[in-house]
């Protein structure tokens, strides 16, 4: 069917609709360089120094690696990510629709752990020692400095649900007072009363500012869960960074905040958990993670499967702890902590009640792409416009006019019928290539325009192989039919080995290279592709239209 001349005809016209929709459709992605798009400067987040020029080094390339695979599944297209120095990634993203979103995953270091949660028995032990330390390091006048909320008493949940209880009895002078009848004997007992409330008021005062950090600690409902006033939150945070307070905490236990402040009688708090100091499992274990809404609460989480090896440490962690709270952690903060009723498997899910469906699904895309290995910091941010400017746009739009007409016109002129029927396949071909950049979601940048441009002379060139091969032909007294099957079929080798070799190499392009040179590379070879088709396929065509309308012994202006 493809052979005969209606079904050439009919090939042609599908070809062309498929391209014209995708046109119409998606459109023509446009690069940085010709659209405009967000600048940033990354860094590894290293304030104390710790990290060694090689430990930089491999977390700057791993931090590289990661990053590319989360933008990739981001949806950006043709992004340009590369190392600056031996700490400093660029990040250019091409016309990005949300910048904050862009921002937060590329920062966030999505480490994901799961821990137990342990006892209040299990720490409450350690809290005089670390109460001493903190009075020890900053002294009283520091602490007096912090607030009234410091020296809070420690109250339980009940407590702040109900309001403080106490039984009211007669003191024991006042018991005596009242045995011995006498003025005097009263007054002496009410002063002694008020000597004794002076010295209970004293050392409640002196007990509290010696547990600076016991008294912004609440009992929540759940054990092993702490409430911390949110006005407190940063004095309790100043005390656990203090290096002396981490070396006096309990090797085995660590303290880490949830990620959402809780409402409770009419003030906010936040959690800060008793968790196991080393994880179970981790990210590194995670296979998959997407996206989804509660079917009950309609409320979006996160659901995770596990890798074979996680997923038996998973399930026997678990099985062993039913009952107990499972924290999941993410960069240093509790997500969730639900209960164990079960042993879990491989699969699992994170409860994201506070958050909307977009985070839950910018949580799985980073968890998926895998942990940073350092946090990184932005160091520089900005909106740049097209690096060309619009003048030099419609410049080179101009100049692309003008050489395509002169392209025509010497064609139309050296080739007569032969160029005329060579400019309506150049049309076509125009038409495959913007159709395939759009079918398949190429962006098209100032080096894809080089790549276009480039793939216009290729196939002007193997329109000029076939005509001379045919003028070959009609100066060796060939007849019109034979000397056009001649001159494509005597071409076609030479037009193989030019497109072929410079596919290749375009391809290779594509498979190393990066940012531009990809975009180069993908516009190269679907013009190659385009080219080939059009020479020997669409160009062919028309010339059988052409000579369906003469007779066989007329000639032919070429």
């Amino acid at each position: 069917m493809l052979k005969s001349l209606r079904g050439r005809i009919i090939f042609i016209a599908v070809i062309l609709g498929i391209c014209g929709y995708y046109i119409y459709a998606n459109g023509l992605k446009l690069g940085l360089d010709l659209q405009g798009g967000m600048h940033l400067v990354v860094e590894i987040d290293d304030p104390d120094g710790t990290l060694t020029d090689e430990a930089r080094a491999d977390a700057i390339d791993r931090a590289e690696t990661v990053l590319r695979t989360r933008i990739d599944e981001l949806g950006v297209e043709e992004p340009l990510i590369q190392k600056v120095g031996s700490d400093r990634i660029i990040v250019e993203l091409a016309g990005i629709s949300d910048e904050n979103q862009a921002k937060d995953v590329i920062r966030r270091a999505a480490f994901l752990e799961f821990k137990l949660v342990r006892s209040w028995v299990d720490f409450a032990p350690d809290l005089p020692r670390i109460d001493r330390v903190i009075v020890a390091t900053l002294g009283a006048d520091s602490l007096s400095s912090l607030g009234r909320d410091v020296q809070a008493p420690t109250s339980s949940i009940e407590e702040l649900l109900f309001g403080a209880t106490s039984e009211e009895g007669d003191s024991p002078a006042a018991e005596e007072g009242g045995a011995e009848a006498g003025e005097d004997a009263a007054v002496d007992a009410e002063a002694e009363q008020v000597a004794q409330d002076d010295a209970a008021e004293a050392e409640e005062d002196d007990s509290a500012v010696l547990s600076p950090f016991t008294a912004l600690l609440n009992q929540g409902s759940e054990d092993g869960v702490y409430l911390v006033a949110e006005e407190d939150v940063e004095a309790a945070e100043l005390f656990l960074s203090i290096p002396e307070v981490q070396r006096a905490m309990p090797r085995d236990i660590s303290l880490q905040w949830g990620m959402e402040p809780v409402g409770l009688t009419g003030r906010i708090y936040r959690q800060l958990y008793v968790l196991n100091e080393d994880a179970f499992i981790t990210g590194q274990m995670l296979e998959n993670a997407v996206s989804a809404r509660d079917q009950q609460f309609n409320t979006p989480q996160v659901q995770f499967e596990l890798s074979r090896r996680g997923g038996r440490r998973f399930a026997e962690v678990t099985g062993q702890n039913v009952g107990e709270f499972l924290a999941i952690v993410l960069d240093g903060e509790v997500v969730s902590a639900p209960v164990i009723r079960d042993r879990i498997g491989a699969r699992g899910q994170i409860e994201l009640g506070g958050s909307t469906l977009q985070e839950a699904s910018d949580l799985a895309l980073v968890l998926r792409a895998g942990a940073l290995p350092a946090p990184l910091r932005i160091m520089e941010e900005r909106t740049v416009g097209p690096s060309l400017g619009q003048d030099s746009v419609d410049q080179g739009r101009i100049a692309g006019m003008i050489g395509l007409v002169l392209v025509v016109l010497i064609m139309c002129t050296y080739y007569r019928v032969a160029g005329v029927l060579s400019v309506f396949a150049l049309g076509v071909y125009v038409v495959l290539v913007l159709g395939g950049l759009a079918m398949f979601g190429a962006t098209l940048t100032v080096p894809g325009i080089a790549g276009l441009i480039l793939s216009v002379g290729m196939a002007v060139d193997a329109n000029v192989l076939i005509f001379e091969r045919i003028r070959e032909e009609l100066d060796a007294g060939r007849a019109v039919r034979t000397a056009v099957e001649d001159g494509f079929g005597n071409a076609l080798s030479a037009i193989v080995d030019a497109n072929l070799t410079t596919l290749i190499t375009a391809l290779i392009l594509f498979q190393f290279g990066t940012g531009p040179v990809r975009g180069f590379a993908v516009t190269l070879s679907i013009g190659i592709l385009a080219s080939f088709f059009t020479a020997l396929y669409v160009t062919r065509s028309f010339f059988f239209i052409y000579l369906s309308r003469k007779r066989a012994t007329d000639p032919i202006s070429i």
